[in-house]
């Protein structure tokens, strides 16, 4: 059940209401058989963005190409896109079969083919016993699965799913994430994927595009983008890190609040430094080339196979870092004083106006 992907690319695309911006000459190319996530708190575009290549909102300025052809003036059922909403829109009166035969009967398969073409897409999202069955007596993942069906029964070359798995409770989001990813792989379309949730952004792309205001901060793989964000506000949305001060000692030396050692070819700004990253440190142990502080535990979050803790240091900054319980130590009790460190590679850097 292959399917050939499409490129895809916005150029220079502004979306505004009235005075509001929603998005400002957005620009971005996705590969054939890409998977690309627009990842953002609410407001920040990503949504219009997806609805101006589904045809559904018209862009202010700027082009929308779809395997290399212009559509920016196209309607939504002129673009063979497949959709996969937030709320499944299954049609409550029609059995899962017919739902997912819906877009096929609008494009006038031959009745074989429908048949065929409709137990391919339910066997993809394992559901072919459920074909009879109406969607009322499914369960929401189900139901999601069966909305998925139907969005890549025609073989859509771009596929666009619009915080698809938000509905869904956490376990169930998981699976079907992993369900996401395998039919990725199985049909090849290209797939423009919206969320807010920045673990499912790095679960399931090929890259993230982090969005704020209406544009792109970042657009890169979601290693990248965790290890190496190249803004504070990429650093502080995608997972946990702590921000600290760095300014310049009386010797000249870069220097973080509250911590003994130096950061070398820093000027004044701020760090971002992940919880992981940080670990607990021991009088004889090597210090030379770490950076470390002491502090108190003031929080203890137990996490099953981690253990979260905040440390007050005696500049007033509070630190988080994680630790694995696989290590064997005993858990930190809130008021220990601790000593802590890290490497100065693993901390990333932004300058005053970042």
């Amino acid at each position: 059940m292959g399917a050939k992907g499409a490129t895809v690319e916005f150029r220079s695309v502004t979306k505004r209401y009235g005075s509001a911006i929603a998005l400002e000459r957005f620009s971005l190319q996705i590969a054939e058989g890409e998977f690309v996530t627009l990842l953002g708190p609410s407001g920040s575009g990503k949504t219009t963005a997806l609805n101006i290549l589904a045809g559904f909102t018209d862009a202010t300025e700027g082009e929308v190409e779809i395997g290399g052809r212009t559509v920016t003036n196209l309607p939504p059922e002129k673009r063979n896109l497949g959709m996969v909403f937030q709320n499944f829109s299954l049609f409550p009166h029609l059995t899962v079969f017919e739902n997912v035969a819906f877009p096929l009967r609008l494009r006038k398969y031959p009745k074989a083919s429908i048949h065929r073409t409709v137990m391919e897409s339910l066997e993809t999202v394992h559901l072919t016993e459920y074909a009879a069955r109406m969607p009322r007596t499914l369960s929401g993942g189900q139901q999601q699965r069966v909305a998925i069906a139907r969005s890549i029964a025609f073989r859509p070359p771009v596929l666009l799913m619009d915080e698809s798995l938000s509905a869904l409770d956490l376990k169930l989001r998981e699976a079907l994430q992993a369900e996401i990813k395998r039919l990725h792989r199985e049909i090849g379309c290209t797939i423009l994927f919206v969320t807010h949730d920045q673990g499912e952004a790095l679960a399931l792309s090929d890259r993230v595009a982090v969005m704020r205001n209406g544009s792109i901060l970042q657009v890169d793989t979601p290693q990248a983008i965790y290890d190496s964000p190249a803004h504070r506000f990429v650093a502080e949305f995608i997972g946990n890190t702590n921000i600290l001060p760095v300014q310049k000692s009386r010797a000249g030396a870069s220097v973080i609040a509250g911590m003994e050692g130096s950061l070398t070819g820093v000027g004044c700004g701020h760090i971002s430094l992940r919880p992981e990253r940080i670990r607990r440190v021991a009088e004889n142990d090597d210090l030379s080339r770490l950076i470390v502080a002491k502090g108190h535990v003031t929080q203890v979050r137990f996490r099953g196979a981690s253990v979260y803790c905040d440390v007050l240091l005696p500049s007033g900054h509070t630190i988080e870092f994680h630790e694995s319980r696989g290590e064997g130590r005993p858990i930190p009790a809130i008021g220990d004083l601790i000593s802590i460190g890290f490497h100065p590679d693993d901390v990333v850097i932004f300058g005053a106006d970042t």
